[in-house]
């Protein structure tokens, strides 16, 4: 053991370190090829032999547009917030006008009533509170605000303005194999596309539609797996992998789309028209606002 150990010892330093640098080098190298090569071949062959197509599904969400109405114990809650504010709080100028009003009108009524010194010897017409308070009430009785719930509009599945209180979910008719299912608005993955990408692709490829969305993020909030009908599989094909992506309709103008092959339902109508098992995954991400 002592002759090899003399023998590294004698050699120069630099040159040792030298030797030492280009075997690690070599190595390296020969480690970081191989791995990525691997890599690369592994990712081949999946594409090449995977049974499975991506596709990219986008969530559009219409937004309440009123607000809903208050359940009884928010109304009670409101109606004691109104109580407390209405005690505590001090005389608005409307409020201490009246009192100077009623105060002036008992003046008038007493026997040592000047009415020049308290008009100031001028003649002018005087506008009580009391006469604002008439006609802004009649004013408010005369308002009629606009209807909260259209019946018409309601019963039309295609159109955005329906259930106006309540949050929306667009569905549309898709060609699945040889038929036809109502699933949200989805696209094949194209190469050389991100997923997102594929999403917003979907949602513009509706006839007639122009729906104007902003995406909230660039990473899907879900995913669905399915297997094509018999008749449609392949060995190359077996089915499908969904990404959900989730977006907000950004403008609410009517479309012009006849019999359009859409449709806005709430999240409770859902289920009329979706697969349990697609159901299923989709429920999980669409919120009920």
């Amino acid at each position: 053991m002592a002759a090899p150990c003399a023998g590294m010892a004698g050699r120069p330093l630099g040159k040792f370190l030298s030797c030492f640098r280009r075997t690690v080098a070599v190595r390296t190298g020969l480690r970081q090829f191989s791995a990525s090569s691997m890599c690369r071949a592994t990712t081949a062959t999946e594409r090449a032999t995977s049974p499975w197509n991506l596709m990219a599904a986008v969530c559009l969400q219409r937004l309440p547009v009123i607000s809903a109405e208050s359940s009884p114990l928010e109304q009670r809650f409101r109606h004691m917030i109104q109580q407390m504010e209405l005690e505590k709080s001090l005389l608005s100028d409307h409020e201490l006008r009246l009192l100077e009003d009623a105060e002036r009108m008992s003046r008038k009524q007493s026997d040592d009533y000047d009415s020049d010194e308290e008009d100031g010897g001028r003649d002018q017409d005087i506008v009580l509170a009391q006469d604002l308070d008439d006609s802004w009430e009649q004013k408010l009785k005369n308002f009629q605000p606009a209807p909260r719930v259209s019946a018409d509009v309601d019963k039309d599945l295609s159109s955005v303005q329906r259930c106006l209180a309540d949050s929306l979910v667009l569905l549309a008719e898709q060609q699945v194999g040889s038929g036809k299912l109502w699933l949200l608005p989805q696209a094949p993955w194209q190469e050389g596309e991100t997923l997102r990408q594929t999403a917003e692709r979907a949602l513009a490829s509706l006839p007639a539609a122009g729906f104007n969305a902003t995406f909230l993020s660039n990473a899907p909030c879900g995913v669905y797996k399915y297997k094509l009908p018999k008749a449609a599989r392949t060995d190359s094909s077996e089915g499908t992998k969904v990404f959900f992506f989730k977006a907000v309709l950004s403008d609410i103008a009517p479309t012009t789309a006849i019999n359009a092959p859409f449709m806005w339902l709430q999240k409770s109508e859902l289920q009329r028209y979706l697969k349990p098992a697609y159901m299923m995954k989709v429920e999980r991400f669409i919120l009920d606002l």
